[in-house]
């Protein structure tokens, strides 16, 4: 990493190079809503690790649009005066896992390396490097560099029916089958696990109403519920990312009404 990069904030990993990233998005926490526990999780563990005690590799996983991804980008926000950097780094690039981590070992800042969207299969590179960066391999990981993973995946890797045929009971107990082992024993080198289920109607309704604010729309009424609820229908999904999606298109419609009505 040249000098010219040492003052970013977060960069990506493109081309064999850390690249800064000009202008990081800037996520408060207070703009996530209805994921209060998984807040609370993070924060303590990349708090943990800004102070330079120990903390745990992350996977949050869940259902789409849930605030997984904005979570880990608020830490940033939260904590990059601290000394928190963000690495962008792509699923499929993870197999430069020790060229990425190089440059940054030597240095005092704190460095969160995010994955977003993983899923790999189970003859992937990229799988045997995770393992590696994970448990550690020949070479002490440092203890200035975190992995935080989403996926929309539990055991980050697809599921497959013919699994459940290697599912087998032994002295009463149900022992599952060597290539669901393998999925779990990936997911459980992640020392925090942080779950993100699907919005119910009242948090979908919530997170509508903090985006229009963020809009300044103060429009807020039945018929702008039963829009917004109309809205998830059409997407079969009611998610932050839905409720910001509506927000952004309800602002727009109302600014585009006269004055009069």
């Amino acid at each position: 990493m040249s000098n010219s990069n040492t003052q970013a904030l977060a960069y990506r990993w493109r081309n064999q190079s850390l690249l800064p990233i000009a202008h990081p998005q800037s996520q408060p926490l207070d703009e996530l809503l209805g994921i209060e526990r998984q807040k609370k999780e993070l924060i303590a563990n990349t708090r943990h690790f800004v102070a330079g005690r120990p903390a745990n590799h992350a996977l949050l996983t869940g259902s789409r649009g849930t605030g997984k991804s904005s979570l880990v980008k608020a830490m940033l926000s939260e904590f990059g005066g601290a000394g928190l950097r963000l690495v962008e780094v792509p699923a499929h690039d993870l197999t430069d896992l020790p060229d990425i981590v190089a440059p940054l070992r030597e240095r005092a800042e704190r460095f969160v390396l995010y994955v977003d969207d993983f899923s790999v299969q189970a003859n992937d590179p990229a799988l045997a490097a995770l393992k590696a960066a994970l448990d550690g391999g020949i070479e002490e990981p440092p203890d200035n560099v975190l992995i935080y993973a989403t996926s929309n995946r539990r055991h980050l890797m697809p599921e497959f029916r013919h699994e459940n045929d290697e599912f087998r009971f032994k002295d009463g107990e149900l022992h599952p089958g060597e290539s669901s082992e393998e999925k779990i024993a990936l997911s459980e080198r992640f020392g925090l696990w942080l779950s993100f289920p699907p919005f119910n109607q009242d948090q979908f309704l919530d997170a509508v109403q903090m985006h229009l604010r963020r809009l300044a729309c103060e429009v807020w009424n039945e018929d702008a519920e039963k829009a917004a609820l109309r809205w998830a229908l059409g997407r079969a999904s009611r998610s932050g990312r839905v409720a910001m999606q509506f927000a952004r298109d309800f602002a727009a419609r109302m600014a585009d009404r006269p004055a009069s009505e």
